[in-house]
């Protein structure tokens, strides 16, 4: 039976063996939970796409807070609040827009950087990987920079009520996150009333005052939703691209060798090992699913991680090959529901991972310790510590 709980270390830091056994078996599963698994790729992409599965779905009762926040992220929306909503922002994040952001994420990736230089050794994960996206994603708000710390840390404590660590204690953590980003963000929308500012909190304000139909409660679920979204899988594929070309020095050296690559090899690194593994879906009515009945309601959770590895569409998926075309990776998902952040995060893993392969040059040398979350959704390290003293050494 498969599930997203009680995996061992070595299989959360390397999920792909596990994938690869079942869906050799069978592209889909039926967990014990009555929840059903899916693995292929052309099976994920139909969840993802088929109007037979929706994303809405009633909330836990525990936590007011929590729920309140949750109920008004996009990604649990179904049209037509999710269409509404959408078209609310999906123009600050036009690839034309994060063209404009570029010089500006360059500007942070590098100033993170030199923080770097001189120490011998370095938590990636603290030290460069959280706070790029973190302070990109507070600028397009328009908040203060000096919050970011704060505001990483209590989105970590949020996740806890919505992954697959969920525990009591955690849930608490989350109920108790949710009400301190509720205070937090209430203030600023009532600080927005009447001025002209030019960040994304504004623009929703001003759309709500001018008769969107937005409530302040979704104004802050929103917000909340792009801090927590917008970071932290920027956060965990960051680091795991550094992880990737670790164990692949011939791609590191090409890369190094070759900058022209590194666009390419961003969508290789999202495909061989991204940062969301599973997304889950709501069976609209009942239908079959590889070989398996599905009931109306039923729990369908997508493997992303597993689809991307698929040599039914990815020859020799087990290889990073930056000269592969990877542009159809189901990294950022697919349908209504694909990353609205995407060209956003691809920006700022490309001009992160092209400031790292600059700047460091013991980046694919020396030792390294990595912990991982216990969390098979938004699936990374939770620290990575490198040795920068520039020695080679071996890569545990």
């Amino acid at each position: 039976m498969f599930g997203l709980t009680g995996w061992s270390r070595e299989d959360i830091a390397d999920p792909y063996p596990v994938y690869r056994r079942c869906r050799e078996a069978a592209s889909v599963h039926k967990g014990q939970s009555g929840a059903f698994y899916v693995f292929s790729y052309d099976e994920v992409s139909q969840v993802l796409s088929s109007r037979s599965f929706g994303r809405e779905v009633p909330v836990p009762a525990e936590g007011r807070a929590l729920r309140a926040i949750v109920e008004n992220w996009l990604v649990f929306m179904d049209p037509p609040r999710h269409t509404e909503l959408r078209s609310q922002l999906a123009k600050e994040f036009s690839p034309a827009v994060v063209a404009g952001l570029r010089p500006r994420i360059t500007q942070i990736a590098h100033e993170l950087l030199a923080r770097l230089n001189g120490q011998r050794e370095a938590d990636l994960v603290e030290g460069f990987a959280a706070p790029l996206p973190i302070l990109v994603i507070s600028e397009l708000l328009g908040l203060p920079a000096e919050h970011h710390a704060w505001l990483r840390a209590t989105a970590m404590a949020l996740q806890e009520g919505s992954s697959s660590r969920r525990s009591s204690a955690g849930q608490a953590r989350a109920e108790a996150a949710a009400q301190e980003f509720a205070a937090y963000f209430r203030e600023l929308v009532r600080l927005r009333r009447g001025e002209d500012r030019g960040d994304l909190l504004t623009i929703l304000v001003r759309a709500r005052d001018n008769g969107v139909p937005l409530s302040v409660d979704a104004i802050v679920g929103t917000c909340v939703h792009l801090l927590t979204a917008g970071h932290e899988t920027t956060t965990n594929s960051l680091t795991k691209a550094v992880l990737a070309l670790r164990a692949h020095p011939g791609v590191l050296d090409d890369l190094r060798e070759s900058p022209e690559l590194t666009r390419a090899a961003v969508e290789e690194l999202l495909r061989y090992d991204p940062p969301v593994q599973a997304v889950t879906r709501w069976s609209r009515q009942d239908l079959r699913l590889g070989g398996h009945e599905v009931p109306t309601g039923s729990r369908v959770v997508a493997l992303l991680g597993s689809a991307n590895r698929d040599p039914a569409r990815f020859p020799h998926p087990d290889v990073l090959d930056v000269h592969r075309r990877a542009d159809r990776h189901l990294g950022f998902g697919l349908g209504i529901h694909y990353c609205l952040g995407a060209a956003l995060a691809r920006a700022e893993i490309e001009i992160g991972l092209r400031a790292l392969l600059d700047g460091v040059p013991a980046l694919g040398h020396g030792d390294h310790q990595v912990d991982y979350a216990d969390d098979m959704v938004f699936h990374g390290p939770s620290r990575l510590v490198l040795d920068l003293s520039g020695t080679k050494g071996k890569h545990p």
